[in-house]
């Protein structure tokens, strides 16, 4: 009897003890943190898009052509008026009647990535047009019935603001902005769309909210772009 509870004994204390063991608790380890990329520094265009306001398009009421004084003013007062300038510097093969007026030439247009040749005359000078690049129509609705009408003819002279182009190409875009109109050739969308913030820049416009975000859109393909 006195045996039997000793066992006992032995077998109550090893279950206590048994008990009283605590058991192994694995852990999960931290997740490792995934290494960031630190944020690349904005170029010039899209730094300069960064900082130009944002905001609805104003009305169009009141906007005329004359609003930006007369067609290809002689702003700079050189001699020679806007458009036969801006020919003289997008044209190759220029041929010149006088100092001033371009006779023929060759376009290579950046639109379309094609080479147009230039014939003034009746039938063919509209072969090739002078874009306002950002145009005289978008430049009234983001800011430019503000300013005086000195400066509104600065905007439509400003050879920033112009670029000899395909006629027809330049007729599909209309007062389009670059949320509803981009060149045709993708290559040269990165420098359209710089330039058309560096004339808003200029002349402190504004941009609309789709139109900021269609040329963020472009620039993501070349975010050092610089501005020209």
């Amino acid at each position: 009897m006195a045996a039997t509870a000793v066992a006992v004994t032995v077998v109550v204390v090893v279950v206590v003890a048994a008990c009283d063991v605590t058991p192994a608790v694995t852990l999960p380890f931290p997740p490792t943190a995934a290494p960031t990329t630190p944020p690349q520094p904005l170029g010039p265009a899209a730094s300069a898009l960064a900082a130009l306001p944002v905001k609805g398009r104003a009305p169009k009421t009141g906007y005329a052509r004359a609003q930006f004084g007369p067609a290809w003013a002689d702003t700079d007062h050189d001699g020679c008026d806007q458009r036969n300038q801006v020919l003289g510097r997008d044209l190759t093969f220029v041929v010149k009647r006088g100092r001033c007026i371009v006779v023929t030439g060759v376009l290579h247009d950046p639109y379309t990535d094609t080479s147009v040749p230039f014939i003034r005359g009746a039938l063919t000078s509209d072969d090739v047009q002078i874009d306002h690049v950002v145009a005289l129509s978008n430049a009234w609705q983001t800011g430019a019935q503000a300013l005086d009408v000195y400066q509104r003819e600065l905007i439509a002279t400003d050879p920033l603001n112009l670029l000899a182009v395909n006629g027809p190409t330049n007729q599909s875009k209309g007062d389009g902005d670059a949320a509803t109109w981009l060149p045709p050739a993708k290559g040269y969308r990165c420098a359209y769309v710089a330039r058309q913030v560096a004339v808003k820049t200029r002349y402190k416009l504004w941009v609309t909210p789709a139109e900021r975000a269609a040329i963020a859109r472009v620039l993501t393909d070349c975010p050092a772009q610089a501005l020209p």
